[in-house]
């Protein structure tokens, strides 16, 4: 049958675009390139694309996964060939550890210099092909529709995920008649009637069961409707890495985050529970504490593995069952067919309840800032639906063990343990939802990789909030460092700028906090600002972590050597 998709003649790049604007994409990030000088110039006759020109590749392609965090579609990026795309891989990498639906466009060597190490030249299929689901070089212009939507298609297929585009700069010019694709829907992979049954049941005949939530394929109402069903069920619910606004941490069924430190009682509950059922969590290392959560490959709890993609059911650990669903999806049916008796399990969430409780009480760290209590004044006098964003490092801490994170859509976090990722993402935040708080909480360190963004912040009025925690080091490899090797510093004291200061030479709002009593006023005068703004807050290098001062990691670490 012959389609009804008219025919136009148009330029490769053309049309390229003209598949962005079918796919919804409303935002671009790039860094420019003379590569791909001709899908800039049509960009330029684009007006429902807003293109965001960065300082540096892996702060656009970071920029663009974050929007693809919260927007559910593809973020796209566009970076040069060579430097460019290897200085983007960073953003890539998050994307596909993370499982967040992103595109990366390369522009490419002319094909008439290809194979023969032109300049810059890289093969970015065999480069890039561990980074992402497809690398897709495209050598003619006539099936660029073709594939722009098999990329579309693929990133928000199964497991969401990272697909790398190549573009050779002659391609992009050449001009030829072609239909244009049509927006690309994930495939619906709802559950069985049999399957749900059987998970119900599972759950019910529990002693001790546990939700474990993670992954990246969310609404907001699926995760609505699963905080009604697990608090009318009686379950407890716990987060994977970074995936902590998917209950409102307020609720009586949350137990916290099962990450990086996490709370040995919760870690307790999770060998003591009978069935575990996964909802969207990878079960990957850092989620499953190094994978020593359960019995490999088969753990001792009952397993119940819900994922959109079946090539990580039985990954690692193999599941009683097995069920290939979109989390939300499967979350909302759950809900659909009515709670489980839950009477059973009362003691047992009170008790997950209360340790989660204790974990997360305020306490005291060496130094003028107490961090606990900064976090909680912020909790309290900005908005419930404030984004936060961060990048890696033990400053992370205070904000994810001491924040109750209260709505979805609210943590933007590498899952990948990024540095720098914080606050390119906060910018990309702002630019996805303009009406809402977005605050990032960044170390010295990290706020260093990618701080050249003031000035993208800065020429775009993104109103962002940036809180830079400084103690004068890298402070999770110095933990690291002194745990190993105490005493022995190498490498890990950096001398810093005067953050407050080169904020404002960007053009940004900065002022540097002491103590904190003077937070809330340099927050309310940062707040104030018409544009983005940095507060450089100054710890304590003893307040290492909440669990111990540097000095007492030290002496343990030196007592342990004998």
């Amino acid at each position: 049958m012959k389609s009804d998709t008219p025919t136009l003649s148009r330029t490769a790049a053309r049309i390229l675009v003209d598949q962005l604007v079918i796919q919804g994409v409303d935002t671009a990030f790039c860094v420019p390139g003379e590569s791909f000088l001709a899908v800039l110039d049509a960009l330029a006759d684009t007006p429902q694309i807003r293109l965001i020109t960065c300082r540096h590749e892996g702060a656009a392609t970071m920029m663009a996964e974050a929007y693809g965090k919260l927007t559910g579609r593809p973020g796209v990026a566009f970076v040069s060939r060579g430097p460019g795309s290897t200085n983007g891989s960073s953003g890539l990498h998050v994307a596909k550890q993370d499982s967040t639906p992103f595109l990366m466009f390369i522009g490419q060597n002319p094909q008439n210099v290809m194979e023969r190490e032109g300049f810059q030249e890289i093969d970015y299929r065999r480069m890039f092909g561990q980074l992402s689901k497809a690398v897709i070089q495209i050598e003619d212009p006539a099936r660029m529709s073709e594939f722009i939507t098999r990329s579309f298609a693929l990133a928000v297929s199964g497991r969401p995920g990272p697909v790398v585009i190549a573009l050779p700069e002659d391609m992009l010019t050449e001009e030829v008649e072609g239909p244009d694709g049509a927006f690309a829907e994930p495939p619906e992979t709802g559950p069985t009637p049999s399957a749900l049954a059987h998970v119900r049941d599972a759950l019910q005949a529990a002693e001790k069961p546990l939700v474990l939530l993670g992954g990246s394929d969310w609404a907001a109402e699926d995760v609505a409707a699963l905080r009604n069903w697990a608090e009318a069920s009686g379950l407890p619910v716990c987060a994977t890495f970074r995936r902590q606004d998917l209950l409102d941490n307020e609720s009586p069924n949350y137990m916290g985050e099962l990450g990086l430190g996490a709370n040995p009682k919760l870690v307790a509950k999770v060998k003591e529970a009978d069935v575990i059922l996964a909802l969207g969590a990878r079960l990957g290392e850092i989620g499953t504490l190094g994978y020593t959560m359960m019995d490999i490959p088969c753990p001792a709890q009952k397993l119940i593995h819900v994922y959109p993609d079946p090539d990580e059911l039985g990954h690692v650990f193999r599941p009683e069952i097995g069920v290939v669903s979109r989390p939300g999806v499967f979350a909302s049916l759950l809900a659909e067919a009515g709670p489980l008796d839950g009477s059973g399990w009362t003691d047992w969430v009170a008790e997950g309840r209360a340790a989660f409780e204790a974990w997360t009480a305020p306490r005291k760290s060496p130094g003028a800032i107490q961090m606990c209590e900064i976090m909680a004044w912020i909790d309290a006098n900005v908005p419930e639906d404030t984004i936060y964003t961060n990048g890696a490092g033990n400053f992370s801490v205070w904000l994810h063990r001491f924040h109750r994170y209260r709505a979805y859509g609210t943590q933007v976090a590498p899952v990948a343990g990024a540095m720098g990722y914080g606050f390119p993402a906060a910018l990309a935040s702002k630019l996805a939802r303009p009406e809402a708080t977005v605050i990032c909480v960044a170390g010295d360190g990290d706020f260093q990789m990618t701080l050249t963004e003031l000035a993208t912040a800065v020429e775009n009025n993104i109103k962002v909030r940036v809180l830079i925690l400084n103690n004068g080091m890298l402070g999770t490899i110095r933990m690291h460092q002194e745990r190993e090797y105490p005493g022995r510093v190498s490498a890990t004291s950096i001398g810093n700028p005067d953050f407050a200061a080169l904020a404002m030479a960007y053009g940004a709002y900065g002022e540097k906090v002491e103590t904190t009593e003077a937070f809330a006023e340099a927050f309310k005068r940062a707040d104030a600002f018409d544009g983005p703004a940095v507060l450089e807050v100054m710890i304590d290098p003893e307040a290492i972590s909440p669990a111990f001062s540097l000095s007492e990691l030290r002496e343990s670490a030196l007592k342990k050597k004998g």
